[in-house]
């Protein structure tokens, strides 16, 4: 694996999580696990950690995970500083460790006075609220994909790396295995996405072919526009036919290889999970884990984390995990 990639985190603070740990990740990691167990959470927690080389990166990290839920075809203008901080604030208290990176951020309220504490990698800043300056910033190679998908505008942008890579072609035979019919995509003026099929010349909004296909075509973009960083996928087989779900994960064990990209995406589908383990099976692919969140008697949220060898003889022997 990688040394720049993710091995090992440990969340102190931050939403449903308190004192929790988990390490052995690898490559691709595949998260799952009861609803409402904190699946998502996990995820945002790993994406704010990562993010967080600086004051800027960091609180645009933290703020953009609620802003991108409540406005999904959102104009740029609107992310505001002012919406900024008030996204900002809905993170009062985070404690975040990695192998990477470590992240503190707590909002300070005394006498009428209210301060923002960042520690970043033990570096300590305090900053009055009423000064904090907000200058978004990200980063190019650290993306997440919610599981309400990707507006217009966020695939154009990661399509665009696809053409930096010279990767069109490939993008269009992966198209290809997916529906047959079509022959290509591109992002018109507008950030309008668009097919063209053999039934036709003129292309055709890409809406009209269902939010599988959608979902498809943003997962492959934003792999090659993780290169050499680190891609997040929320309910990764969200619109995508159960068909479909050994070849999507063919085309992520390969680009991520490929670009050297690590992956973290969750999922509840029982199919999702199989078709991981048949095709890191097939491809002899070893750089996996897959990660099991749940509970425990004291209604603590634990991880179980299995490499290669121990996830495929549970699914050998049709086992469920029952630690909790």
């Amino acid at each position: 694996m990688s040394k720049h990639f993710l091995s090992s985190i440990e969340i102190i603070d931050f939403k449903c999580f308190k004192k929790f740990n988990a390490k052995n990740f690898k490559r691709i990691n595949l998260i799952s696990g009861k609803n409402n167990v904190g699946k998502t959470a996990f995820m945002e927690a790993i994406y704010i950690n990562l993010n967080s080389l600086d004051i800027e990166t960091s609180t645009s990290a933290m703020a953009s995970m609620p802003f991108s839920r409540n406005n999904l075809e959102f104009i740029t203008n609107t992310y505001s500083e002012k919406v900024e901080k008030e996204y900002l604030e809905k993170n009062d208290s985070i404690h975040i460790e990695s192998n990477i990176i470590k992240n503190k951020f707590h909002i300070k309220s005394q006498n009428g006075k209210k301060e923002y504490e960042f520690v970043l990698n033990d570096i300590q800043y305090i900053i009055n609220s009423n000064e904090f300056s907000f200058n978004e910033k990200n980063i190019d190679n650290i993306n997440f994909i919610d599981n309400f998908g990707l507006s217009n505008s966020e695939l154009k942008d990661y399509f665009e790396s696809v053409q930096k890579l010279d990767k069109e072609e490939s993008l269009y035979n992966y198209i290809n295995s997916f529906d047959s019919t079509i022959l290509n995509f591109k992002v018109l003026g507008g950030n309008k996405a668009v097919c063209k099929t053999v039934f036709s010349d003129e292309y055709r909004d890409i809406n009209e072919f269902g939010d599988g296909l959608k979902h498809y075509i943003s997962i492959i973009c934003c792999v090659y526009a993780c290169k050499d960083g680190y891609l997040f996928i929320d309910e990764i087989d969200n619109g995508i036919h159960y068909t479909q779900l050994e070849r999507l994960w063919e085309i992520i064990f390969t680009i991520s290889k490929e670009v050297n990209c690590q992956v973290f995406a969750t999922t509840h589908s029982r199919e999702m999970i199989n078709a991981y383990a048949k095709v890191s099976q097939k491809l002899d692919e070893e750089d996996i884990s897959f990660i099991e969140l749940g509970r425990n008697k004291e209604n603590e949220i634990k991880a179980i984390t299995m490499n290669y060898d121990r996830f495929q003889t549970e699914i050998k022997n049709g086992n469920e995990i029952r630690g909790w």
